[in-house]
């Protein structure tokens, strides 16, 4: 399965685009000089990014504002190209003790954590490459605040899972390395395949997650970390692999944003390729009865999660099960048109469930064949 001639692009994570962006801000306060790229040590790995700056602005004496563009390399990430800004305040001749030399905070579009009195979503590695590049460029009476903005944050952040981890209103600086891995290019596909291969001569009956979410929450479900397969957005050839394996059976196991594209005959989640969530939701509401206007309402939706919201309100104030109803009938439908799916490129067929989650990772639905792929995966002792 392995293509040595594959060849991959990485890019950098989005604490070095920030970070690129502080230090050419406080490089124009100090020295008025527009940097054309910036190099950032990146601690982790021991190298040096060399990163192109978009624009740099003072926008007074003591605050000066730069902006790059977010690169991930060959990985279809929802930060790519996204603009990331630095404002930084320069504050000199400091002759108190101040404990911090350099502030870092969240601006416009950083999420906020609302487990820890809504801190900005900046972890530690970010905070680590913040400090480690610009303490250098400041002499010891000198202390900065460095403010990062992701002007299209907020409307980013919709089409991720981070209110699961409790992070609300926009992006994380998050990462431990500097390097981004193209996870959905090619040859991220070919590790995946061969996972999928290596475990597939183990057991016959396995559960495919898309995220990180699922991996995590099937495990704390009691799911053998051993079954489970991650797969990206990649789940047609995942799936169509695993049927020329011989695996008798495969619960999908995800974000109900993610896999209701299945429902509507898509199987490449990533939504730089495809979408059609609010139309397959929409669909299976009109198909169970709903009134006109909230199909209204749910197609005009932003995001599923919000069309599922509006399901779960019209619940409470009519006392009806119109989130269990819709739900079930697109599980049924997931898992009926992944079985097509599979007959149409592959000659084995393979039993496939399903089980939804929301974006606080709580379950919506299992699919029939779902819940009982689950109870046997989390209970039955035999290699299934």
């Amino acid at each position: 399965m392995k293509n040595n001639n594959v060849q991959i692009k990485s890019g950098y994570t989005l604490p070095v685009f920030a970070v690129a962006s502080a230090v050419a801000s406080l490089t124009y306060l100090k020295e008025e000089k527009p940097l054309k790229t910036v190099n950032v040590e990146l601690i982790k790995p021991a190298q040096t990014a060399i990163i192109p700056i978009e624009q740099v602005a003072r926008i007074n004496d003591n605050q000066a504002l730069a902006i790059t563009i977010s690169d991930p390399g060959d990985n279809l990430d929802i930060t790519r190209y996204t603009p990331v800004w630095a404002l930084v305040e320069l504050q000199e001749n400091i002759n108190d003790n101040f404990e911090e030399q350099i502030i870092i905070k969240g601006g416009e579009g950083i999420g906020k954590k609302v487990k820890e009195n809504d801190e900005p979503a900046i972890y530690y590695y970010a905070k680590e490459l913040m400090i480690f590049n610009l303490k250098k460029l400041l002499k010891p009476e000198e202390k900065i605040i460095v403010t990062i903005i992701l002007p299209e944050g907020k409307q980013l952040a919709k089409k991720t899972s981070n209110e699961a981890f409790g992070v609300v209103e926009g992006l994380s600086l998050l990462g431990t390395t500097g390097i981004s891995q193209p996870l959905t290019s090619s040859a991220q596909l070919e590790l995946y395949l061969e996972e999928l291969i290596e475990k597939s001569k183990q057991f016959k009956n396995l559960v495919f997650c898309i995220g990180e979410n699922g991996l995590s929450l099937a495990k704390q479900m009691g799911i053998k970390e051993e079954k489970l397969v991650k797969t990206a957005n990649w789940l047609s050839p995942m799936l169509v692999q695993a049927s020329l394996e011989s695996v008798e059976s495969i619960l999908l196991f995800g974000y109900h944003g993610k896999l209701i594209k299945l429902a509507g005959g898509i199987f490449n989640t990533h939504h730089h390729l495809a979408d059609g969530r609010r139309e397959i939701l929409t669909s299976h509401c009109a198909k169970l009865g709903l009134t006109n206007p909230i199909l209204q309402a749910i197609f005009n939706s932003e995001t599923a999660e919000d069309g599922l919201q509006i399901l779960r309100k019209l619940d409470k104030e009519t006392n009806s099960n119109w989130v269990k109803n819709v739900y079930d009938e697109i599980a049924l439908t997931i898992d009926q048109r992944t079985e097509e799916h599979i007959k149409n490129h592959s000659p084995n067929s393979v039993e496939i469930g399903c089980l939804l989650f929301d974006r606080k990772r709580q379950v919506i639905t299992k699919s029939t064949k779902g819940t009982t792929l689950f109870s046997n995966l989390c209970y039955n002792g035999q290699n299934f």
